[in-house]
């Protein structure tokens, strides 16, 4: 990758805003995002923390709301990167460093119980904060529904290159519906909204930081939950994933009242599932087709294959399951099986 330079005047404000000395700037690979990260050596008066992340975020990438929700999370006990200097007018953050081990490079069948019970801690930690604070839109029909369309637009339409008839859109529309439904009438709580392997980073032997919650939400329970456990980067057996999740499940009855049992909770889980894998592969597929990232493209067979277990799992009990597989299975499955990356396709999953 190219090293990329800070914006003009980035490295004055560093020095004017923080009275630092900066030694030397290395640039980081960044995400799925417009953001640039620079990892910045700064001079003795920080103390043990001897470097620092210098971020440039554009317009688009909600500044304030990050810093307003860091804030926030910080004041509730809940491990985010300390801010050190901010300016939301320019999108210029310098924030802690919190080191280069996000929690998919530790993640391994001997130690997953370990992390994934620190992730639970902190998913609970979310369901106890009071509805308004912080101040959250709502992941409401209208945003739901936004990122289904997100599907049909850019993994059907463009990536597939599937023109939809009316009947296909009935049969997508009635599938929208019961995913809708299912996520409206589940407890509303914070909602990280992108709570996964890439943006958990391993801090201590028993800590996790979470990064890249300006999205976040009041939303339904399961969300955060199918982001962790149904990971779009890393795949564990179903097995596994019921077990983390009914200790989920039991651990957040201490603030949450849920009035239904594992089941139901269970059934939540995979329709949330459904329509997150959904909404990702037309998010990886723009990924590709708009920004020109092509590594997304690897990891669609696991999102894929999440959305065909989702289907297999309630095709018999529901309707529009059934009538959304049937078509996904004759009309799109044809379609996906002469894509190149499903020709080099591996689950990626951990036994």
């Amino acid at each position: 990758m190219v090293n990329q330079a800070m914006p003009e005047g980035m490295m004055d404000w560093l020095r004017r805003e923080t009275r630092w000395d900066a030694i030397d700037v290395d640039w980081l690979a960044g995400d799925a995002s417009p953001r640039r990260y620079w990892r910045v050596r700064a001079a003795v008066e920080l103390g043990p923390q001897r470097t620092c992340v210098a971020v440039d975020a554009p317009q688009s990438e909600k500044t304030t709301e990050f810093l307003s929700i860091r804030a926030q999370l910080e004041q509730f006990g809940i491990r985010v990167p300390r801010c050190l200097a901010a300016d939301a007018a320019t999108g210029w953050m310098l924030l802690e460093d919190l080191g280069d081990t996000p929690l998919q490079d530790r993640l391994n069948p001997h130690n997953a119980d370990h992390w994934y019970g620190v992730a639970r801690n902190q998913l609970c930690q979310f369901a106890s904060l009071e509805p308004g604070v912080p101040r959250l839109p709502k992941y409401d029909r209208t945003r739901l529904q936004t990122e289904l369309d997100v599907f049909m637009t850019w993994f059907v339409q463009a990536l597939l290159g599937y023109t939809c008839t009316d009947r296909d859109a009935l049969v997508f529309s009635a599938l929208s519906e019961t995913l809708l439904v299912s996520a409206a009438v589940q407890p509303q709580v914070f909602v990280h909204r992108d709570y996964h392997c890439r943006n958990l980073m391993v801090t201590g032997v028993d800590e996790l930081a979470t990064i890249d919650f300006q999205d976040a939400v009041w939303g339904p329970i399961t969300y955060d939950a199918v982001s962790i456990w149904k990971d779009c980067y890393i795949r564990w057996p179903r097995d596994q994933q019921l077990g983390w999740l009914s200790q989920y499940y039991e651990a957040i009855q201490a603030d949450v009242v849920l009035n239904v049992g594992f089941d139901t909770f269970t059934r939540w889980f995979d329709l949330m599932g459904l329509q997150r894998h959904i909404k990702v592969l037309g998010v990886f597929s723009r990924l590709y087709l708009r920004d020109a990232k092509a590594g997304y493209l690897s990891d669609l067979p696991r999102v894929l294959a999440y959305v065909l277990e989702a289907l297999a799992l309630y095709r018999d009990t529901d309707t529009a399951v059934a009538e959304f597989d049937s078509w996904l299975q004759k009309t799109l499955m044809p379609l996906i099986a002469q894509q190149k990356w499903a020709e080099d396709a591996s689950e990626n999953q951990i036994a």
